[in-house]
């Protein structure tokens, strides 16, 4: 007659099995570390760009201490446009550590002057039409800029208290130190940005 009762193990068995579980979960809980960690190193790398914006430069679009994310993919595929508001390398930084983010207004090729509190592209009559100003701009004394082919005038939405290329040792920022084109903040508070 056979006997179909399960075999016993013994305590000794049952702590080896216990122990190699516990091995098991750790390896398996390492592996996900690891797996999380090169996703995430490859994103922030190649895909998107995270900056925190430490002054009011950028106000209201942009509020001081808000977090926001930038596309790296963005210009690898087109070009800047008018408008945008970029994380970049800034110009006077020869570490290449500090990134700003302001918005693009003059473009390659661009004569831009500063008058009156407006700004004036290619010798136009008309000021550049720029609703996302925080207060009308101060402007004690006219300025003039040629913006050289492959480079960027960048200011910020906060005229008065924002160090862009008015005032820059190295004015005008060049295409390869664009990092991304802003898409959001996501702290405080999320919200497109345009």
């Amino acid at each position: 007659m056979k006997d179909n009762a399960t075999p016993q193990t013994s305590p000794e068995t049952e702590e080896e099995e216990k122990k190699f579980n516990l091995k098991e979960e750790i390896l398996s809980w390492i592996q996900i570390l690891v797996i999380a960690a090169l996703i995430a190193f490859v994103l922030n790398r190649f895909i998107i760009a995270n900056s925190r914006v430490p002054s009011a430069s950028m106000e209201n679009t942009i509020m001081t201490h808000d977090r926001v994310i930038g596309s790296r993919l963005t210009y690898l595929f087109s070009d800047p446009e008018r408008g945008d508001v970029v994380i970049f390398y800034f110009p006077d930084d020869i570490t290449e550590k500090t990134y700003y983010v302001k918005r693009i207004i003059g473009m390659p090729g661009d004569t831009v002057d500063i008058r009156d509190g407006h700004v004036y592209l290619n010798g136009s009559d008309t000021p550049l039409e720029e609703p996302y100003l925080r207060e009308p701009m101060e402007t004690p004394v006219e300025l003039h800029y040629e913006v050289p082919e492959g480079c960027y005038f960048m200011m910020g939405d906060n005229r008065n208290y924002s160090a862009d290329s008015r005032f820059w040792h190295n004015t005008f920022v060049k295409r390869e130190k664009l990092v991304a084109k802003v898409l959001f903040r996501y702290f405080p508070s999320i919200g497109r940005i345009q």
